[in-house]
């Protein structure tokens, strides 16, 4: 099944307060010109790792999404377990949420 933008809020909650107080502040910090929202960013990782694959994929598991805020964009890292060999795998570092 397709990740959806609460399975990616799940996400970033399970890699604890930190991370979705980065997120939430990447937003509300930028007023008066706010940046994309948590719901906004949950949304759009969710539709491209959909576009990856990675929703549909049955041997991976989403096991949480870090968030760092680098300048004035934040960085999303997502750590997957790969279930045939029980592994944890880290994608790529994602950054183009101005």
């Amino acid at each position: 099944m397709p990740f959806s933008r609460d399975d990616i809020r799940e996400s970033v909650e399970r890699a604890g307060e930190e991370h979705w107080d980065a997120l939430r502040r990447h937003h509300e910090d930028a007023y008066p010109n706010p940046k994309p929202t948590p719901g906004d960013v949950c949304k759009g990782e969710a539709e491209r790792l959909n576009q990856l694959g990675l929703g549909d994929a049955k041997e991976f598991e989403l096991l949480e999404t870090r968030v760092e805020r680098v300048g004035e964009e934040v960085r999303l890292t997502h750590v997957l377990k790969y279930k045939p060999l029980g592994v944890r795998l880290l994608t790529e570092l994602f950054q183009d949420y101005k």
